[in-house]
């Protein structure tokens, strides 16, 4: 079973969409225990840290989440959060990844919205992807390029695309609305 964490977030009803094209069963949820004996888990979401935050902590999942040992695949929202700041709100988040969130300058259009390339891809979930495909974005901050880096971006400046520490995956993009090559993304993690 696919637990899709459902908190104070956009976007879920997206992902949960996809799995359903791709003939995989998944649950909206955010109770602990289900969370915690899903076969992967997955934590997409478009808003606001500081919001999403106090809603992780006031259910509990801001400890849960942190402790899961079954493969996660956090999409926008869910990437930021997994990470330790965000500048969003000042918001201390997960801490999975030991990186920052910031707000892109305002030296182009803010959020950076559309279709782009990567500029490098490494890992499990890139197996099979053509880093000159297009994936899709609507973000206004980013996570800064760190050691857990395992995909880039350049918009304004370059920014981690994914992110990799253990049984965590992130992704800035959105799989769920990048057409083929999302489908495929998504099908790399479900093959975990």
């Amino acid at each position: 079973m696919i637990a899709i964490i459902q908190y104070n977030a956009g976007n879920l009803q997206s992902v949960e969409n996809a799995m359903k094209r791709l003939g995989v069963d998944a649950v909206l949820t955010s109770d602990k225990e289900e969370i915690s004996k899903a076969d992967k888990v997955i934590f997409p979401g478009v808003g606001e840290a500081s919001t999403a935050m106090q809603f992780l902590k006031e259910n509990g999942l801001d400890e849960l989440i942190p402790k899961l040992e079954q493969p996660v695949l956090g999409i926008c929202l869910g990437l930021q959060l997994l990470c330790k700041y965000s500048e969003e709100g000042d918001t201390p988040c997960l801490g999975v990844f030991d990186n920052e969130v910031k707000r892109f300058p305002n030296e182009g259009i803010v959020p950076h919205m559309g279709w782009n390339s990567f500029d490098q891809i490494d890992g499990p979930l890139y197996e099979g992807i053509d880093p000159k495909q297009d994936v899709y974005y609507v973000h206004g901050y980013y996570a800064e390029v760190n050691e857990f880096t395992n995909a880039t971006c350049n918009y304004i400046r370059p920014f981690s695309a994914g992110l990799q520490k253990d049984n965590f995956y992130a992704t800035q993009f959105h799989p769920e609305k990048s057409a083929d090559i999302g489908e495929r993304i998504l099908q790399n993690f479900l093959a975990l």
